[in-house]
């Protein structure tokens, strides 16, 4: 797609009417004009293109003619004859004006072959802010960072966290006659209800439960699909996803088999395991595949931001270990399309969740081990740092209190300390340790 004065994005009104999200706005109007390379990377159908939309949205509001902004969707088959890098740079030569500053943003960039010899032309120039999108962390492979080291900032973009979604929701109700609400949703064969009573108000109730059942793409909010049409379309960014950002890319001959490594990760979001672990269980499903074969399938899937590794951390000895590794979901809405709802999954849901709102945020994430015990979540970012515990409850028993609060109760510093979970009477303080409700986390501040 490309978009000039002529065909400008959506404006407010429009049915196409973008939905602000400001926790990527303000990032990206901060380096507007830098002499650097703005880098929107992240899992397929996340919002990148929007961002785009938003961002030569506010050039305009900045007084940029119209004329001097050009963006250019390489999803598009009308753009197949400038996926190069000759032909994009004299395509730009004849659309953009020859003199003065102007603003180029490219989607889905790493579909242009040489892109990155064009790039670094463009920035060496100095007349061009230069802005891509990409759905693979090759993007920012050394070869980039050989052309235009130093000269360019990653913006990690993300599904909707559960704030985004209710700004999405408000703005796009959903359509009359959905099954909405806390009543027996149909998910495949099976029926499932959100079982926990969440949030201060009924609104937020509901709408983390349609948020746990779905997902984070926005274009699943903005549609205001049911449960049944949303996991119908999640499934089909996730068959999209495997075949244009990882089976093709990683030119992967078996691809029956690289599916079921995918969905064996998917379906153990939050319970360690390892590519030996992987390979034995195919192994016994009479599918013969070597641990190495399955750890480059992980990592195709790390690079299509399908899933993500988290490594394990000795809070005491202070080092990362190489064994009892985690793996994430990019969206928590991709398990639930390929498995539907469940109680035994809702755990490493909640985690998952929890997980992408740390990263979302600018924490890194890894596991933590105290003694013998766990600690579900050590974030890091600067100076700082949060531990964390995620279970549905805590009220089951003393001893699934005790089992919860114990990790915690071990590390001795002063940083935060949360216990999270779906109780309603969640709120108390002991030891330290703030006991709080999850979707309350998700929307605070405090972090």
């Amino acid at each position: 797609m490309v978009t000039t004065e002529a065909t400008a994005p959506p404006q407010e009104g429009d049915a196409g009417m973008l939905v602000d999200r400001p926790l990527y706005m303000e990032r990206i109007a901060r380096y507007i004009d830098a002499p650097m390379v703005k880098v929107l990377t992240g899992l397929r159908r996340s919002g990148k293109s929007r961002l785009l939309e938003l961002t030569a949205g506010l050039l305009r509001q900045r007084g940029v003619p119209a004329e001097r902004i050009l963006r250019l969707d390489f999803d598009a088959l009308e753009l197949e004859p400038l996926r190069s890098a000759a032909a994009l740079n004299e395509h730009l030569k004849q659309v953009l004006p020859s003199e003065g500053r102007v603003y180029v943003l490219l989607d889905e960039i790493q579909e242009v072959a040489g892109w990155e010899r064009l790039v670094n032309s463009l920035v060496a120039a100095g007349r061009t802010d230069v802005y891509i999108t990409g759905s693979n962390s090759n993007l920012l492979s050394s070869e980039l960072a050989t052309y235009i080291a130093g000269r360019y900032i990653t913006i990690e973009v993300w599904p909707l966290s559960f704030r985004e979604h209710l700004a999405f929701t408000a703005q796009f109700p959903a359509r009359e006659g959905q099954d909405y609400g806390d009543a027996p949703t149909a998910v495949g064969n099976d029926t499932a209800q959100f079982p926990v009573r969440v949030g201060r108000s009924a609104g937020n109730e509901a709408e983390f439960g349609r948020y746990l059942r779905r997902g984070g793409f926005p274009g699943i909010a903005v549609a205001g699909f049911n449960d049944t049409d949303a996991r119908a379309a999640t499934a089909d960014i996730y068959r999209s996803t495997l075949i244009r950002d990882a089976l093709t890319r990683r030119a992967v001959r078996d691809a029956e088999l690289f599916e079921r490594v995918a969905a064996f990760a998917l379906d153990n979001v939050g319970n360690p395991f390892s590519a030996r672990r992987v390979a034995a269980c195919l192994k016994s499903q009479n599918r013969a595949v070597s641990h190495q074969t399955v750890a480059n399938y992980l990592a195709a899937l790390e690079e299509a931001f399908v899933l993500a590794r988290v490594p394990r951390y000795d809070i005491r000895g202070k080092a990362l270990l190489a064994t009892e590794e985690k793996h994430y979901a990019g969206d928590h809405g991709l398990v639930q399309a390929l498995f539907g709802y469940s109680d035994q999954r809702l755990p490493g849901l909640l985690e998952n969740i929890v997980w992408a709102e740390l990263r979302r945020r600018g924490w890194e994430v890894r596991i933590g081990k105290v003694g013998a015990a766990e600690v579900d979540f050590v974030a890091d970012r600067q100076s700082d740092r949060l531990y964390v515990q995620v279970a549905v409850t805590v009220l089951a028993s003393a001893e699934t209190r005790r089992r919860e609060y114990a990790p915690l109760e071990q590390i001795r510093d002063s940083f935060p300390k949360y216990v999270l979970t779906l109780d309603p009477a969640a709120g108390d303080r002991t030891n330290g340790i703030q006991h709080q409700r999850l979707p309350d986390f998700l929307l605070s501040d405090a972090y």
